[in-house]
């Protein structure tokens, strides 16, 4: 298939990359940075190298690679770990979840694709009730977190509502691994980076639309639904 991966060079989409091409798709990645579009271009991924909040650059490449699926993974997070640099992120990420994805589902609607994957979170359901469900409300009401739990809901509205688009949501824990803040797992719901880039490939052809928890089983929520419809491994690593 023709795939659109928004954010290749992020924490996910390097683990991602590879298990597109492996499985045989034909993969545009985007990036912000030129020198980085040479990397994705050795790693062959046909680069494209903007900003998702140019919307006119972005439907152009879109257009221009006619993918049949778009796999949104873009954050705007420092790639290590420094509190204070993350608390002044919570509203740059926010922005790509809101006016990020709006960009990203007209440029998908104006190039046909079919289906559009994004990456949401599944650490915002309120507190009690665990393990929680995909039905299970996000916590709106937290005020301490109420930018990013915000942020991923409007998110996830756009994909899912979006016309001729078949949206699923992929809810993940908090991730571990290569690329990411830490090596092992120090919150819940956790969940290893390279389960998470694998969970995406799975929805590139697997699953009906609509929201999927993904992570470890650590008792925080339900993925019986991802492992039923996805085949969904929280065991699954990189070579």
């Amino acid at each position: 298939m023709r795939i659109f991966l928004a954010g290749a060079s992020g924490a996910i989409g390097r683990r991602l990359v590879p298990l597109l091409l492996q499985a045989g798709h034909e993969v545009t990645g985007t990036t912000r940075s030129a020198e980085t579009g040479k990397e994705l271009q050795r790693a062959g991924v046909t680069p494209a190298v903007l900003d998702v909040f140019n919307a006119q650059a972005l439907t152009d490449a879109m257009r221009a690679a006619r993918p049949e699926v778009v796999i949104h993974q873009l954050t705007d997070l420092p790639r290590e770990f420094d509190e204070a640099k993350i608390s002044a992120s919570y509203s740059r990420n926010a922005r790509i979840r809101t006016e990020g994805t709006r960009n990203l589902v007209a440029a998908a609607q104006a190039a046909g694709a079919r289906r559009f994957i994004v990456q949401s979170i599944a650490f915002a359901y309120p507190p009690g009730g665990e393990p929680h469900p995909e039905t299970d409300p996000l916590n709106l009401a937290d005020p301490a977190r109420a930018v990013t739990v915000k942020g991923a809901a409007e998110m996830e509205r756009l994909v899912l509502e979006a016309p001729g688009i078949d949206g699923i949501v992929l809810r993940y824990g908090l991730l571990y691994g290569p690329g990411t803040w830490t090596a092992t797992a120090t919150r819940k719901p956790a969940l290893h980076v390279d389960a998470s880039a694998h969970a995406a490939l799975l929805a590139v052809k697997r699953g009906a639309p609509g929201i999927y928890n993904i992570a470890d089983e650590d008792g925080v929520v339900l993925t019986a639904k991802a492992r039923a419809e996805l085949g969904f491994d929280p065991k699954f690593r990189l070579p």
